[in-house]
């Protein structure tokens, strides 16, 4: 994305706008790594109770998740930041809980946040969900 920028006076320049610091991309990079290692992976802050209740639902139903708490990880507060931009976008811009934590991802891709991943729960789409990604042999 270009911008005109003009002084008084002066002849018009253009700069480009860099996307850097909002989706740096080895940020992003590191989340595909991540989220890619198992088939569910939970971003999570260890001292977050709505983590907690995540990461038991998961254990409950008989899986295992790679759980990677933000704030013991060297780039957590990036990896947090650019976690929060891609449920604002996922969600057309409206989230409903600030801190957002935890994040989902099953089978590499992004479930959302606790209320997506409860609410595919309650539905019943999650045991599926997770049959297909192989974390469940049911």
């Amino acid at each position: 994305m270009q911008y005109k920028t003009e002084t008084r006076g002066s002849l018009p320049t253009y700069n480009k706008v860099s996307n850097m610091n909002i989706f740096p991309s080895e940020t992003l990079a590191r989340i595909e790594l991540m989220a890619a290692e198992n088939a569910v992976v939970i971003f999570s802050l260890s001292t977050c109770c709505m983590c907690h209740v995540v990461k038991r639902l998961f254990r409950g139903l008989g899986v295992s998740p790679a759980v990677h708490e933000l704030d013991l990880h060297p780039h957590g507060a990036d990896i947090h930041r650019a976690l929060l931009r891609l449920l604002s976008c996922s969600s057309g811009g409206t989230s409903t809980s600030p801190g957002a934590l935890p994040v989902v991802f099953i089978g590499g891709k992004m479930v959302g946040a606790m209320e997506r991943v409860m609410a595919s729960h309650i539905n019943g789409s999650l045991v599926p969900l997770l049959k297909d990604a192989g974390a469940l042999w049911l």
